[in-house]
């Protein structure tokens, strides 16, 4: 069966969605050791440079124009459909690959549909983010990742992706229904996978889940400060290997801060690529 990641990109005027997925394909390419396909799904230019990286780039299936939420994640569903792989690791884009996952892989596999629901801060501790999933608290659903996930192509993955499906066309009334307490004014893919989760009562999140990933938005850091940015709290230094605050980060690090992607980070990964 094919194996592969998956990454979905949609440029805005401010950043560029498709050189964060260039710079995750060649971290990707730099640390596993076994499956290291990726595929990108986007309808934005992509530079000749980055295109060798990629297994295949795909149009979103069905784009639709008139979508004008701030980051467009009514489209991301389609990342079912579109996947060219028999089983595929979805990632955000902002995101760096540091460690080898095939473990992951291996545990997936005898599932059809598994998402991370473990994070942790720079200081490699579990955290629990009651900052920014109020909404999750407050209606007592359950607090999966969109932005690393696992499918498999199967009939369960089919009809979890239908429902998913049906809450990004029509998130507000699925939040004003499923989700009315701390009432979120933005869509977004974790509380529609969140609501879909408590629509079909499928298992999809457990305990024994290996994947987790590095999370730096700043109130997961536990800092006793009123820092609004994790670059200008904490020294950090990418050689391929990535410390933060002295401290070398592990498998996935979700970055965050656009602006982290530095024309000094890309050009290392370009280097240990071979060019």
């Amino acid at each position: 069966m094919s194996k592969g990641f998956l990454v979905l990109a949609q440029n805005t005027d401010t950043v560029d969605y498709v050189q964060q997925a260039y710079a995750l394909a060649l971290s990707i390419k730099l640390s596993q050791n076994s499956i290291d396909n990726i595929s990108l799904i986007t309808n934005d230019p992509v530079p000749e440079e980055y295109q060798s990286v990629f297994d295949r780039i795909i149009p979103i299936p069905y784009f639709n124009n008139d979508i004008n939420s701030n980051f467009k994640t009514e489209h991301r569903y389609q990342v079912y459909y579109a996947s060219p792989y028999d089983e595929t690791i979805v990632l955000d884009t902002d995101m760096l690959m540091l460690d080898d996952i095939s473990l992951w892989w291996n545990y997936c596999s005898n599932h059809n549909v598994r998402f991370c629901n473990r994070i942790k801060n720079h200081k490699l501790e579990t955290v629990t983010d009651i900052f920014h999933r109020k909404a999750f608290i407050a209606n007592n659903l359950s607090s999966p990742y969109f932005a690393l996930h696992y499918f498999k192509k199967s009939d369960e993955a089919r009809d979890f992706y239908k429902v998913l499906e049906f809450v990004c066309n029509n998130w507000e009334w699925c939040w004003t229904k499923f989700a009315p307490n701390e009432y979120q004014q933005w869509s977004s893919m974790d509380l529609a996978t969140a609501i879909a989760i408590e629509i079909t009562g499928m298992q999809v999140l457990d305990t024994l889940n290996p994947m987790e990933f590095i999370h730096m938005k700043v109130p997961l850091q536990k800092w006793n400060t009123d820092a609004t940015s994790w670059q200008n709290s904490v020294l950090y230094n990418f050689t391929g290997d990535l410390t933060v605050g002295n401290i070398k980060q592990q498998k996935l690090f979700h970055y965050v801060e656009k602006d982290f992607l530095s024309p000094q980070i890309i050009k290392k990964l370009k280097e240990l690529h071979g060019g």
